[in-house]
């Protein structure tokens, strides 16, 4: 006998979930079924590194002119580079882990990360590769070309600069403008953890209550206010922390979407898509339809306890 639908999801909104019969779902066996995912993730780190430190970013022409422009003062980062991890990564790992321990659904907290796990190194790859084929230098590229703050030009027409860097690391970076790094994990990650809490608090369940919005936004306040710093510290412009938006926030709504349904998708919305076995590198093409069950179970030892009960119901039938 088989429980719930099999629909798509835009005649399910609006709609109260339909209960179907759960079983026990282990850690073990959610790596072992995203496999696959876990293995691209992997690659795609490998890649990532290759791109960064591997392969130079092009070298912009730079004229007397142009370096006009590029005379902001070099200062300490008003966020710095260490800090991108703990608040894009480690603070929505937080909240999966604090969902984890009150509803005890390993299958939401696997899902949740392996999304986020994805939405950092594919915006981490696309900015890198970005960043390496533009080749957009810093508004404080001529402390970093002449840090000596002797400026030397060709003699011909052009007047290209002729840097003399003493820091090799500091002057390639300072090629890598745009699109910011800081802005486009910030905004994967946090705005990841935004569709998160979104589902969680059934924000667009129509009932109003608009303190959940303060939940769901503050992660936006956080990526905005960290762009704004970007610009302020004279290490990006402004159209290098809009670029790192467009790439970060589409990243992380296709990811949440990868393993969990829209959040406008009323009591379906926040509960992971239900797990359906199948081997290890299946392709997942054209396979049967998953749908979430959002009814009265709320953890994997509910789930098993309605296993049971419908094991009777589904021998007779």
């Amino acid at each position: 006998m088989s429980y719930g639908r099999q629909s798509g999801w835009d005649d399910d909104v609006g709609r109260e979930p339909v209960e179907r019969p759960h079983q026990k779902v282990r850690l073990v066996q959610l790596i072992k079924h995203h496999l696959r995912d876990w293995l691209w993730i992997a690659v795609m780190i490998g890649l990532e590194i290759v791109i960064y430190v591997a392969i130079p970013p092009f070298q912009r022409f730079v004229d007397e002119d142009k370096m006009q422009d590029y005379k902001y003062p070099t200062g300490p980062d008003t966020v710095p580079v260490w800090s991108i991890g703990v608040v894009a990564v480690l603070i929505p790992f937080l909240f999966f882990l604090a969902y984890f321990i009150r509803r005890r659904s390993i299958r939401d907290f696997h899902n949740a990360f392996l999304g986020l796990a994805t939405a950092i190194t594919m915006t981490a790859l696309f900015t890198d590769s970005v960043k390496n084929m533009v080749g957009m230098p810093r508004p404080d590229f001529f402390d970093r070309c002449f840090p000596d703050g002797i400026a030397v030009y060709t003699n011909d027409q052009h007047r290209r600069a002729i840097c003399h860097p003493t820091n090799m690391t500091e002057y390639k970076d300072g090629f890598k403008s745009f699109p910011s790094g800081h802005v486009s994990w910030c905004f994967a990650g946090l705005g990841y953890l935004s569709l998160y809490l979104a589902g969680k608090l059934s924000l667009f369940d129509k009932r109003g209550y608009s303190s959940r919005v303060f939940f769901v936004l503050v992660p936006h306040l956080a990526s905005v206010l960290i762009a704004i710093s970007r610009v302020n510290d004279y290490q990006h412009r402004w159209v290098d922390v809009l670029g790192a938006a467009v790439i970060g926030l589409p990243i992380a709504y296709f990811c949440y979407r990868q393993h969990y349904p829209s959040i406008y998708a009323g009591s379906w919305a926040g509960y992971p898509y239900e797990y359906e076995p199948q081997g290890i590198f299946s392709h997942g093409l054209h396979g049967p339809r998953s749908i979430p069950t959002t009814n009265a179970p709320q953890n994997d030892l509910e789930m098993g306890a309605v296993d049971k009960r419908r094991t009777g119901v589904s021998n007779e039938m």
